[in-house]
């Protein structure tokens, strides 16, 4: 993988040299066709260096902690419609709030934390 990282940024590197090269061959005689050669040999330089980017990226891992003030008791988790006590191998969590399917009657609830107060 990173042979291919390498490779890839020689490439680049010539593809905007010569892209240069035509630019200033363009301003020098006023010929389109240079030009857009130019802008063609930059996007694909530009092209090739974001394929690099995706290959070579490296996935986030994110690692969250928890910081308890105190002693804690875990309750039992009971379904507002039937009031069975829910399994909380059974949650989900879904665009960052927990979700838990009841087994008894299949009421799908939101997992709230109640004030202590």
């Amino acid at each position: 993988m990173r042979l291919i990282a390498v490779i890839g940024g020689v490439i680049a590197a010539v593809l905007f040299f010569f892209a240069v090269i035509f630019a200033l061959a363009s301003s020098v005689q006023a010929t389109t066709s240079r030009l857009a050669i130019s802008i063609i040999l930059f996007a694909v330089g530009l092209a090739i260096i974001a394929g690099i980017y995706y290959v070579t990226r490296k996935p986030k891992t994110v690692i969250q902690r928890l910081e308890l003030s105190g002693e804690m008791k875990a309750a039992q988790i009971r379904c507002p419609n039937c009031s069975g006590v829910a399994d909380v191998n059974q949650i989900k969590i879904v665009s960052g709030v927990p979700y838990i399917k009841c087994a008894y009657c299949g009421n799908m609830f939101e997992v709230v934390e109640e004030p202590k107060w």
